[in-house]
């Protein structure tokens, strides 16, 4: 599906999303911000926010900006910011393959449920590295296909299906991460049923200059 076609389908989400997939995803995103650890002043770009289920979970004291391309998913995340004060975040509507962000903008690139919606998922990836600073972290949250052979050729097949419903359900933690200057620091199973992951990355701190004599 192209970027229009996504957006038509999670506008359409947007006022049955929260009663859907709030209740059954929320142990996981609990479980990812919570690991994060997030420290006080970060700044944390979050892709692919939708209503913002995510935002009450941050501290406070730090600096969330999250990007979403429906305008019906950002409607929601508006109003729970309002509702819950959150002062520290900003909403912006973005293509998160096209970020409008300067590089090593972010101590923290947080992609929960992402990666698998999206027409171009190494597009993301590619954004969501460059604006991340040296020595800053990727974490993914997300499902990838299963290692057991049967379960993974059946996610293979119906994944043609999935992408109508605006998500597809072939893509291995491998084939998200290769290729990138990226290295994994955690991956993690979580619930639902340990079928999703918790995948940290950190990308390389900028090399130590050459003493000089």
């Amino acid at each position: 599906m192209d970027s229009k076609s996504i957006e038509r389908v999670y506008t359409g989400y947007a006022r049955v999303y929260n009663r859907i997939f709030g209740t059954i995803f929320q142990r996981s995103r609990e479980a990812a911000i919570r690991d994060l650890n997030v420290q006080s002043g970060e700044r944390v770009l979050e892709i692919g926010v939708g209503t913002g289920l995510c935002l009450p979970l941050y501290p406070r004291d730090c600096q969330i900006t999250g990007i979403d391309l429906s305008d019906g998913m950002l409607d929601r995340a508006r109003n729970l910011v309002r509702e819950r004060r959150l002062s520290n975040v900003q909403l912006i509507r973005m293509d998160a393959g096209a970020l409008e962000f300067p590089d090593g903008s972010f101590d923290t690139v947080v992609a929960a449920y992402v990666v698998t919606a999206v027409p171009d998922h190494r597009a993301v990836m590619s954004e969501a590295i460059r604006v991340c600073r040296p020595g800053g972290r990727i974490m993914l949250l997300n499902h990838f296909t299963n290692d057991k052979k049967l379960i993974a050729a059946f996610e293979k097949a119906i994944s043609p299906l999935c992408k109508h419903i605006g998500f597809r359900t072939d893509l291995s933690v491998a084939d998200v991460l290769d290729g990138w200057p990226i290295i994994m620091q955690r991956h993690k199973r979580v619930s639902p049923l340990q079928m999703w992951h918790v995948v940290e990355c950190m990308k390389p701190p900028e090399p130590e200059p050459a003493a000089t004599r």
